[in-house]
């Protein structure tokens, strides 16, 4: 470590949570700003609950302009998009269109895949150490292709048999009999055993339980914002009060936009809405394995006694409510997919921005001011990158020796 320091965190999400404790555990002070009355409010409350760890290939890639255009004008179409007369929507849509390529796709992944990894192997010491209760499980997690020709190219993908590998309609069944309906309608799966689960919000939670016990650690509640201060520093203001500190970092999800605004920062953030049921199913319709529905882009996990299914990527719609449409597409659609999984109606639905970069890499750097750092931009991967992602930043402000970005 290069010295204990006085670091102040922006933003109470899975990502202000997992960077505050890789920091607490390095030696430093660490207050966390959160404006809502709780933290793991937005984003990371009610997600898919699963850590993807294997499967982290970006959403842009060589032909998903073409699968979109096809998904627009379908029913139950897993992407909505809303053009807007908004010039960073636009950027946003361009930088989006240049990384789909397989070159680029290959280069982002693997970048993902390292943050990824490194992150689980690190949430395996934390919950060694205690930090358990947020429904953990390691059960693996099963791709399931409708399309022959996409799941020939995932198979053919498969570069370590020992933690993927390819299944039969008839082994994907033995897998997750829950899914066993679907024999018939698959090309097959892709089952990475190693692959976890876990509630995201309870682990926000745990984080901040676990935080509390620390001399170290504060949380405060309240509205943070940023201003440009003297020798190419930034300052932050606490409900519009000065507030002191060594180093800041932002990472407050979709609203770390709007924060670093002031700064003159436009970072390349978007808010990809995604929707997300929760419901108890009768007992034995709870799927044991994590199951992605890769053509529906349709997520199932079993969190205790619950199902979760996330899905859905609305571009333009930059709220959190709950068009009776959407959710009415999501809920026929899983009543198709798995009959019986949403129980007697009593599934709660819930909605968030998911912050998304265009390349699908997160954004763990420094900036052009010397105390300002960025954790932003985890789009879908936020639960599964964020472990990494806090260790990652954790070894810039022990060595500060990453680029600055503008």
């Amino acid at each position: 470590m290069a010295g204990k320091r006085t670091i102040t965190i922006i933003g109470g999400g899975v990502i202000g949570l997992t960077s505050a404790y890789a920091l607490i555990r390095d030696g430093h002070e660490v207050t966390l700003i959160e404006r809502r009355d709780d933290v793991g409010r937005e984003a990371s409350f009610a997600n898919g609950g699963q850590l993807s760890y294997r499967y982290v290939s970006p959403l842009a890639d060589a032909g998903i302009v073409q699968n979109a255009l096809g998904w627009l004008f379908r029913p139950n179409s897993p992407i909505s998009l809303r053009l807007k007369a908004d010039p960073h929507q636009w950027r946003w849509l361009l930088a989006f269109l240049c990384a789909c390529n397989r070159r680029t796709n290959r280069r982002n992944a693997a970048v993902l895949l390292d943050l990824a990894l490194s992150g689980q192997e690190e949430l395996q010491k934390y919950r060694e150490e205690g930090l358990n209760n947020f429904l953990w499980r390691r059960p693996g997690k099963l791709v399931l292709y409708r399309n022959a020709a996409t799941f020939r190219k995932a198979a053919k993908s498969i570069s370590d048999p020992e933690c993927q590998r390819a299944l039969s309609p008839s082994e994907c069944a033995d897998v997750e009999p829950a899914f066993a309906g679907l024999r018939e309608q698959i090309a097959g799966g892709i089952f990475s055993p190693e692959d976890e689960v876990g509630d995201c919000f309870l682990f926000c939670k745990t984080l901040r339980e676990t935080l509390a016990a620390s001399p170290n650690f504060r949380l405060i509640q309240g509205d943070a914002t940023l201003t440009t201060g003297p020798k190419n520093r930034c300052e932050v203001q606490l409900d519009g009060k000065p507030f002191e500190t060594d180093l800041v970092v932002l990472a407050a999800g979709i609203g770390s936009r709007k924060l670093a605004r002031p700064l003159g920062l436009n970072l390349p953030l978007y808010g990809l809405k995604g929707y997300s049921l929760t419901t108890r199913p009768r007992p034995g319709l709870v799927p044991s394995v994590s199951v992605t529905d890769y053509d529906n882009r349709v997520v199932y996990a079993g969190l205790g006694d619950r199902l979760r299914v996330a899905a859905m990527v609305d571009i333009g719609s930059e709220n959190t409510h709950l068009p009776p449409r959407r959710l009415g597409e999501l809920r026929a659609l899983v009543a198709e997919t798995l009959p019986g999984a949403l129980g007697q109606g009593d599934d709660t639905p819930w909605a968030g921005l998911r912050p998304a970069t265009p390349t699908g890499v997160p954004i763990i750097a420094r900036t052009r001011y010397d105390n300002l750092l960025l954790n932003v931009g985890h789009g879908a991967l936020g639960f599964t990158l964020s472990v990494g992602s806090g260790l990652r930043l954790k070894e810039i402000v022990a060595g500060f020796d990453t680029r600055a970005v503008s």
